[in-house]
This record gives C-alpha cells, sequence and structure tokens, in this order.
C-alpha cells in the first residue's frame, strides 16, 4: 500500500507535534524538582532518574509493543501511545512529590514509546523505494520537535507554571491522538496480508540472533548514538569553562547539532536510496570517519566560532547515520517484522544514550572534562572499525525487495 503524500506529511506533523510536547518539558527538570526537594542527594539522584526512567520503559517495553503493532497493526500502536503520552503528561502537571513524578516518567515511557510504532506505520503506507527516505523526513520531524518544544517550554515556565508545561503537553497529545484515529488510514497486519504465502509463515520465527546483518548494523547504531551522547551532561560546563561565553552561545551551539541534522537528512536519504548494503556500509565508514575528525577539532579548538562550525558540521555528519541505519535493517527484515526489528532499533538507541551519559559522567570525573571530546572520538573510531569489518562481510548480501522485486 503506498498511501497519499498528505498522509505521510501529516505523520511527520504527528511526530514533529508530539515529540515536541515532550520536550516541552525536557530541559526544565532539573528546576522543577529542585523546588520539591530540599535533600541534595535525592535531587542528584532525581535530576538523573528523570530522564532515564522514560529510556528504561522503552528498553523494557519496544520491542513487546513492536510486536503487538506486527499481530494488530501499527496504528493501532501508534494511538496507544498517543493515548499513554497525554495520560502521564497530565497526570505529571498534578504530580506534587518526586517519587510520583519519577513513577510517572517510568510509566511514560513503558506504556508509550511513539517513534517505532511511527517508523513501522510508515513503512506500511509507504513506498519501498522511499523507505531511506522516510526515515529521514521522520527524523527530521523529532529534531525540529525538540528545538520547537524546548523553546516553547521556556516560554510557557517565564510566563506561568511549571504545571501549564505539561497540561498543554497532554492536550497536544490527545489532539494528535484524535488526528490519528480520524485521517491516518488502518493497514491490516503483513501477517494477514501474506497470510497465503507458506514462506513468509515461517519468516515470523525471527531471532535477532540468526539474523547477524541486522545484529551488526544494530551494534553500529548504537556505538554511534553512544558517542553521540557522551558529552550530553557536561556539554554546558565545557562550553562555558572553555570560551568564557553566555549561556545564549551554549544554546546555540546545542542547537546547531540538530540543525545540521535538519539541513541534510533529505540529501543523505536521496543519496543512499536505492543503494546496495556494502556500498552504504562502506561509505558510512567516511561519514564515520568524518565524525572522528570533527568531534577531535572540536576538542581542541579554543575558538567558540570553530567549534560551533564543528558542531554545525557534526549534525550534518549525524544526518546520514541512524536514520539511514535504520532505514538499512528495516530493509533487510521482512514486511511482517517492522515492528520488532524497529522496536529493538529504539531499545538499541535508549541504551546507548543512558551508556553514553553515564561514560562521559565517568570519564569527565577520571580524566578531566576538558578531555572529553578525545573520548567521543575514539568511540567514533570503534564504530568506524566495526563498520568496516561489517563492510567485508557484506558484499554478498542481498537485500529482500531486491529479491522480490517490490
Amino acid at each position: 500500500m503506498t498511501a497519499p503524500r498528505w498522509q505521510i506529511h501529516l505523520l511527520f506533523v504527528t511526530q514533529l507535534i508530539a515529540m515536541g510536547a515532550m520536550e516541552m518539558s525536557g530541559p526544565f527538570w532539573p528546576v522543577h524538582l529542585r523546588m520539591l526537594v530540599h535533600s541534595d542527594d535525592l535531587f542528584s539522584f532525581a535530576s538523573v532518574a528523570v530522564y532515564v526512567g522514560p529510556m528504561v520503559g522503552i528498553i523494557l517495553t519496544s520491542t513487546f509493543w513492536g510486536r503487538m503493532g506486527d499481530r494488530f497493526g501499527h496504528k493501532s500502536m501508534m494511538m496507544r501511545a498517543l493515548l499513554g503520552l497525554a495520560a502521564t503528561q497530565l497526570a505529571l502537571a498534578f504530580a506534587g512529590d518526586v517519587w510520583s513524578i519519577l513513577i510517572l516518567r517510568f510509566l511514560q515511557g513503558a506504556c508509550a514509546g511513539f517513534i517505532a510504532p511511527a517508523q513501522s506505520y510508515g513503512v506500511s503506507i509507504e513506498n519501498p523505494a522511499n523507505r531511506t527516505r522516510l526515515f529521514a523526513y521522520l527524523q527530521i520531524s523529532t529534531n525540529v520537535g525538540s528545538l520547537g518544544g524546548a523553546l516553547i517550554g521556556g516560554v510557557i515556565l517565564d510566563q506561568a507554571s511549571f504545571f501549564w508545561i505539561n497540561f498543554v503537553a497532554g492536550i497536544l497529545c490527545l489532539g494528535c491522538l484524535v488526528a490519528v484515529l480520524l485521517f491516518l488510514p488502518s493497514v491490516a497486519p503483513a501477517k494477514q496480508r501474506h497470510s497465503s504465502d507458506h514462506k513468509d509463515k515461517s519468516d515470523t520465527r525471527f531471532s535477532i540472533f540468526a539474523t547477524p546483518n541486522i545484529l551488526a548494523i544494530l551494534v553500529v547504531i548504537g556505538v554511534l548514538l553512544l558517542a553521540r551522547m557522551v558529552t550530553q551532561s557536561g556539554f554546558s560546563m565545557f562550553v562555558l569553562d572553555r570560551f568564557d561565553v553566555g549561556n545564549w552561545v551554549v544554546g546555540l551551539c546545542y542547537g546547531l547539532l540538530a540543525l545540521g541534522f535538519v539541513i541534510t537528512a533529505s540529501f543523505w536519504a536521496r543519496y543512499f536510496e536505492q543503494r546496495p548494503a556494502h556500498d552504504i556500509i562502506k561509505q558510512m565508514s567516511l561519514v564515520i570517519a568524518g565524525c572522528v575528525l570533527v568531534t577531535l577539532v572540536a576538542g581542541v579548538t579554543r575558538s567558540i566560532v570553530v567549534f560551533a562550525a564543528m558542531y554545525l558540521l557534526w549534525g550534518g555528519l549525524l544526518g546520514a547515520t541512524t536514520p539511514v541505519l535504520t532505514a538499512l535493517i528495516s530493509r533487510i527484515a521482512s514486511d511482517r517484522q517492522q515492528g520488532h526489528v524497529l522496536g529493538l532499533a529504539q531499545s538499541t538507541a535508549q541504551i546507548s544514550a543512558i551508556a553514553g551519559i553515564a561514560l562521559g559522567g565517568w570519564f569527565a570525573r577520571t580524566a578531566g572534562l576538558s578531555n572529553i571530546y578525545f573520548l567521543v572520538g575514539f568511540v567514533y573510531f570503534a564504530g568506524l572499525v566495526l563498520c568496516a569489518v561489517i563492510c567485508a562481510k557484506t558484499r554478498s548480501l542481498t537485500l529482500p525487495e531486491q529479491q522480490s522485486g517490490d
């Protein structure tokens, strides 16, 4: 099934609004928690747990929800996720103590997780030839939503209380739920669409460990996301200490990463579209090598202009990584495995994010924050070596759509 373009655009807008709604509160949880607790130890724990909790919830449930989407349809999983986001955001608006907030944030990740079902649904209504472009398009929506949501959340907090950030976010998610329900078509699960194909029936016995190409690419995705998150917790302190600039410059440099991603993601999607898997992995090695160089320059420069330029360029290179590699594993997997595989990809992303934040925090304490970008470059170099090994083993890989002629 290939949907009209307006339905793909509606999926983009829905994901943008939903992710923007979540990011409205994202930067400001420590500010809110500081008002609720007086113990420094509890505040330190809560300010980390409020971000890690949803990630853990997603890790524990995203593969399960993906399988449910494969069985019952991905539109229902999108609606389930939006309902979960709306319910937890509205509950968070009224939560008055730290422990309630942490429990609700965990449940938010466990019950929601919108990105994977949105990607799986997009695959089911988009032409397979445009799959790489689809993943880039949806990741652009996530990045734009993150930028816009944080800005709107700051405006609300300047004018009103933290209650209104969560309340407005809940209403926005309810609006997205209504839009999905009314305007996006239901698509029968691939198992039903291919129920007469005996070969497809055997395909349901899917194991990630029996599919080494998917497993290897997931590991590459994980390493790249881990490298990206190493500087997350210490970024603002690094910029302030190294360059002696204002907070607005810190925010600008941070936003340039997402801006670079948005600018280049569509270009990279068109560039890699329809290329054989071996060519994609081979050229991905060059992109990762670029990330090594850019992050090392960012780590040694004493010029804020050069640092900002490296962040914009880094974001531009990242536009060629996660969307393209996620599209590649989607192409390798069959239609009936999309929810499962993309759920695994989302779990990989969350595990990598947690590991990157933890690794960066440990390294900053032991080797010094001033050296943090050397660690980023080293992790990228490890990803480069892994990518080169995979490249040597994928010369004979034929993608399913190339076999079937879809």
